[in-house]
């Protein structure tokens, strides 16, 4: 059986994935807080509230063009739900992004209050191997 705060983040998914800008944004409290910590190619950004959100749909539906989206896996303690997954996409006039991610959702009343994503674009060979 899916908790209830597993199924709100499964409902943003879904909207996110169908592009459903009012789905996704009834998701989430007035006063959510989004936080991308960026990553070697991705800047840090931070969306606040409800309008917050609906800028960063709006720009992923219309200006980015994704591979592939895949939430993995999911972790669950109480109200939080950490995912690791995995994204490449291209945004407009600009190369190609692959992700590895974890995204840290937070439930407040059924609705996700703050979403914190720690990304990595490196690739296989900008890894320094130590054996």
């Amino acid at each position: 059986m899916t908790s209830p705060a597993r199924a709100v983040v499964d409902k943003m998914f879904e909207a996110f994935l169908a592009k459903d800008l009012e789905t996704a944004q009834s998701t989430v409290t007035e006063d959510t807080l989004w936080v991308h910590n960026g990553s070697q190619k991705m800047p840090a950004l931070r969306f606040v509230g409800k309008s917050g959100t609906e800028k960063f749909f709006s720009t992923a539906f219309n200006t980015i063009v994704f591979d592939y989206f895949r939430p993995l896996t999911f972790i669950e303690q109480g109200d939080t739900i950490a995912v690791l997954g995995e994204e490449s996409f291209t945004p407009e006039g600009q190369p190609k992004v692959t992700n590895k991610w974890v995204q840290v959702y937070t439930i407040r009343d059924g609705l996700i209050a703050q979403m914190d994503e720690y990304a990595t674009s490196a690739s296989a060979e900008d890894y320094i191997v130590i054996d």
